[in-house]
């Protein structure tokens, strides 16, 4: 089988098991806090990656890190997986899958202006219009089928899944200036993130909540899948396609496979306007990724 053809069928096996992560989350949050939630998604992520870590011969990476990195993966824990994962499922919590989601797919476009910043370059007119549109497609998202009547959906809930999408392109930019081996620094992360939620799950009595078999396993599912094996089969994928974007590209079948699934598993309705919105983000995505190539 060639390159290009494993590329594509490990990052199409990704994007199924990412689609499948709202469902899960809003399974998982149904019968647990979201302390407990996390706590659990977050310890069984960091055994997950352990195990690529150990499989994968870079077990001796983690020797060789020197003290300045460890203090900076203690940094990263701490906004993901603990305050990234923290507001986004508040806003799960609070929001339809279908509309949290797709608002949270806002990050590329942030992604830019934090990239700009931190090479004091002027912000493009592209980039200015490329946020609009994003924005236009959040405001139709969360209209849940009546764009002419604003505040269906719940104030807070929009502007904390906005606010993850800020907090996962601050958490992008800082990591991609961590130039050790992916698997390796992702581990290191949630191991600091898992200690810190462990602490976090004691002080607001996670240990003594009754947990449901059902939430619980949607839980241990999301902290294998959202993170773990997932995040090994899209490394494996970008590193045998030919060219990144083609692949990379895939990942916004994503929430389409999601609001299929949250539809028939839980029983959310359809809105129109989620994939009237959804277009209009991955769009102005496509445009502002072209515009920064050229």
């Amino acid at each position: 089988m060639k390159r290009s053809s494993r590329a594509y069928i490990y990052a199409a096996l990704s994007v199924l098991l990412w689609g499948t992560i709202p469902t899960a989350f809003k399974i998982a949050l149904s019968g647990l806090s979201i302390v407990t939630m996390l706590g659990i998604t977050s310890l069984v992520s960091t055994v997950v990656l352990l195990l690529i870590v150990v499989s994968t011969g870079k077990l001796k990476l983690l020797k060789e890190m020197t003290r300045g990195e460890v203090l900076w993966s203690a940094l990263l824990g701490l906004i993901n997986p603990v305050g990234y994962y923290l507001i986004l499922l508040t806003a799960y919590s609070r929001l339809p899958g279908q509309v949290a989601q797709p608002i949270n797919m806002i990050w590329p476009i942030i992604l830019v202006f934090f990239s700009i910043a931190l090479l004091h370059q002027r912000i493009p007119a592209r980039s200015i219009v490329a946020l609009l549109v994003s924005l236009a497609g959040v405001y139709i998202i969360a209209s849940q089928g009546a764009p002419l009547k604003p505040g269906r959906s719940d104030t807070a809930g929009v502007l904390l899944a906005l606010v993850s999408g800020v907090l996962w392109a601050l958490y992008f930019v800082l990591n991609v200036r961590d130039k050790r081996d992916e698997a390796v620094k992702l581990f290191t992360n949630f191991l600091f993130g898992s200690a810190y939620l462990v602490i976090l799950m004691a002080f607001s009595g996670s240990f003594s909540q009754d947990i449901g078999l059902r939430s619980t396993a949607a839980a241990v599912y999301c902290g294998i899948f959202e993170m773990g094996i997932t995040f090994w089969l899209w490394l494996k994928a970008l590193q045998l396609a030919e060219t990144t974007d083609r692949v990379s590209n895939l990942v916004y079948f994503a929430p389409f496979i999601s609001i299929i699934l949250l539809h028939f598993i839980i029983d959310e309705p359809v809105y129109y306007t989620t994939p009237v919105g959804l277009l209009l983000i991955i769009g102005s995505v496509v445009f502002q990724n072209r515009a920064v190539k050229e």
